[in-house]
């Protein structure tokens, strides 16, 4: 009787010990969110002495994803798994170190997918960090945590890493400004690998001050004359795929940049037209998708390849050690990692000329300080505990606007722009690749008056002068078969004849060419 007393005992030891350790941790995902895997201090050394100047990054903290190596510390990679089995780093990562040195103050490790896979921001060991914009949504991931302390302004920046989306994709879902820099412009020591050729050091900040003092550190740039975009390239088909407004995205960057460099500075273009020109290898993709059926756009061709790409290379990485340990993982991790196993050479060589000529094709397109401008994500976060993205057809329609930068290693920044519906809106600038002070310098010029031009947006009505989304279309169409001049202002639509009673019809001469006045004027924003 004595011994069943004792059991029972310390049965309710252990579930009185248990429930206190789940307050616990409930206690402090409610303080923190849920973005932090570990609190700590890294501190900057002693102010330099008068007359030298303070540290660039002196007063500012910051937090960044638990893949970095900091010495003495296990990173978790998101996994319980992978911290239980790898030793203490030896080092601390250079990016971590320069910054520090820099002045800013080290908090703490933030939350990242298991095994920095994900693009939702779910992780079943550490919890779901709370999107700050948007409580009911996904963060979205990787680096969830890193972008979720910076939107709750625990930190000023944070530090993630970004293969496919991991810091551009949270920054546009938690209303914050995101930065994925050209590929290898920061240095990839002391982080942990996904994807060798895919994987760039990312930052998050909400004032593209302190986003442009922050990579000013980070990629060592040599200062130089600001100077603005002699082009600014609006990809009005990608446009067409996302759920929010065209006034409310594109339109908000037409007029803000009307007003900072004027219409001239103005472009339009068909992005999949331009990349299925320009990346011939993708063709040998779509013949081996297709199958005779409707063929598969150039940006989800290119989609597909980034995730071929990313799954090949961190098979090549980690497959030896996901074999022996076998980690427990979420359905949406485990579908992505567990894809087409057999890869062959040609599958292989050809993924490296499709990555050669998207390279080429963005490098030419955005030469001589041009900016592109695209949509970062096409649809809202998704909801808490939602199915949809679990199916292939969501991931490689999330995928694959942020395939451009991937791909061709150029960089991009993400850009807050109010909300809609509820949701938060966003949109990208692209440069070049080498292009990232240039890209940070006009981010800090536009910054003030997109946000301007986004509040003005909110509170209108829809305008009858904004083209939808179905005649955008439609122009876009015309503008390929040889669309006129818009005779209001700028000729940004200039071309032969040939065509235009496609999309206007009628008989009247003069009907059609007031139509083709009002409709390409409407789309330019003439009149």
């Amino acid at each position: 009787m004595a011994s069943q007393s004792g059991n029972l005992w310390v049965l309710l030891g252990l579930g009185l010990a248990g429930i206190f350790v789940l307050t616990r941790k409930l206690k402090e995902h409610k303080e923190d969110l849920g973005a932090f895997i570990q609190k700590l201090h890294l501190l900057p050394p002693p102010q330099p002495a008068p007359p030298k100047a303070p540290h660039p990054l002196t007063a500012l903290t910051f937090a960044f994803s638990d893949l970095f190596d900091i010495h003495g510390h296990v990173s978790t990679f998101g996994h319980p798994d992978w911290a239980t089995s790898h030793q203490p780093a030896s080092s601390t990562s250079p990016a971590i170190s320069a910054l520090v040195q820099a002045g800013a103050t080290a908090l703490g490790t933030t939350l990242v997918d298991p095994f920095a896979y994900g693009i939702t921001g779910q992780n079943k060991h550490y919890g779901t960090p709370t999107n700050p914009a948007v409580p009911s949504r996904l963060p979205g991931g990787s680096s969830s945590g890193a972008a979720v302390a910076v939107a709750a302004n625990f930190v000023h920046f944070s530090l993630g890493i970004d293969t496919t989306g991991g810091v551009r994709l949270p920054a546009a879902f938690c209303a914050i400004l995101g930065f994925r820099p050209s590929y290898a412009a920061v240095s990839h020591v002391g982080i942990i690998p996904v994807s060798t050729s895919l994987d760039t050091v990312g930052w998050f900040a909400k004032d593209p001050n302190i986003l442009r003092r922050v990579g000013h550190i980070l990629l060592q740039a040599p200062l130089a004359i600001q100077c603005g975009p002699r082009q600014i390239i609006i990809a009005d088909d990608c446009f067409q795929h996302q759920i929010v407004p065209l006034d409310r995205s594109s339109q908000v960057l037409i007029k803000a940049t009307e007003k900072l460099f004027g219409r001239q500075v103005l472009k339009h273009i068909n992005l999949e037209d331009y990349i299925s020109s320009k990346v011939p290898s993708l063709e040998t993709c779509s013949s081996q998708k297709t199958n005779g059926e409707v063929k598969t756009s150039s940006l989800k061709l290119l989609a597909n390849i980034m995730q071929f790409i990313q799954r090949h290379e961190f098979g090549l990485k980690h497959a030896e050690w996901m074999d022996i340990v076998k980690p427990d993982l979420h359905p949406a991790v485990t579908a992505q990692l567990h894809g087409k196993l057999e890869i062959s050479d040609a599958e292989i060589e050809n993924s490296k000329s499709v990555r050669s000529e998207m390279r080429a094709a963005i490098n030419s397109l955005l030469k001589d300080e041009r900016i592109l401008v695209i949509p970062t994500v096409a649809d809202p976060p998704p909801k808490l505990g939602g199915k949809e993205i679990l199916s292939q057809d969501y991931q490689s329609h999330m995928f694959s606007a942020l395939s451009i930068a991937s791909i061709s290693g150029c960089c991009q920044v993400t850009i807050p722009l109010g909300f809609y519906d509820k949701y938060p809106v966003s949109v990208s600038l692209l440069a070049r690749h080498g292009g990232d002070r240039f890209l940070l310098d006009t981010l800090q010029t536009m910054y003030t008056t997109l946000q301007e031009q986004a509040d003005i947006a909110s509170k209108s009505k829809p305008s009858s002068n904004v083209v939808s989304k179905e005649q955008s279309a439609e122009i876009a169409k015309e503008k390929r078969s040889g669309a006129v001049q818009c005779s209001s202002c700028c000729g940004r639509y200039s071309g032969g004849k040939s065509g235009h009673r496609v999309l206007f019809g009628g008989t009247d001469k003069f009907q059609r060419s007031i139509l083709k006045k009002l409709m390409l004027g409407h789309l330019c924003g003439c009149i």
